[in-house]
């Protein structure tokens, strides 16, 4: 097969085409021809994946943008693109230009968000009234004042929807 010039500054060499063109899923069953190489579609792919601009904005060197991504879409689903990776870092590490070495650096470590603002074991509690509420009526407020919590109990509390403020009834 005779090798596509290269258009554009990014797109594949004849020498990556040829370490990535054995990956490649071969036709299953015949039929027309498509207008577009393989290479101009991983390309358009490889464009689209590189710069994150919107399907429609593929340039046409590369095909049809409904052609670019059906061939992405469908390689997703058949996990095509998995097998690929998985068959170049086989070829890598059989040429030893990969190192399998785990390193964690301890400085980009972080607590979860949740984790933020909780009180230490010496700090001071907040003095805050809890309100209880069970079917749409205040049974009780809490209020907590230190190590003593005072209780109303006995009087039901009923809030009017405009305020915040609470009135004994």
């Amino acid at each position: 097969m005779t090798t596509l010039a290269v258009t554009r500054r990014f797109d594949l060499t004849d020498a990556q085409w040829a370490v990535l063109e054995p990956l490649l899923p071969v036709a299953k069953r015949p039929g027309r021809p498509s207008r577009w190489t393989k290479r101009q579609l991983i390309d358009g792919i490889r464009w689209r994946v590189r710069i994150g601009a919107p399907w429609r904005d593929v340039p046409e060197c590369y095909g049809s943008w409904q052609a670019v991504y059906s061939l992405s879409r469908r390689w997703q689903r058949a996990g095509v693109w998995q097998r690929i990776v998985t068959g170049l870092q086989v070829l890598a590490d059989t040429a030893g230009l990969l190192v399998w070495q785990v390193g964690v650096d301890s400085t980009i470590c972080r607590a979860h968000q949740h984790a933020a603002g909780y009180p230490s074991a010496g700090s001071v509690k907040r003095k805050r009234p809890i309100v209880r509420k069970t079917s749409a009526r205040f049974l009780a407020v809490l209020s907590h004042v230190g190590r003593r919590s005072t209780r109303l109990a006995g009087a039901q509390a009923t809030r009017s929807p405009r305020s915040r403020s609470f009135a004994a009834t």
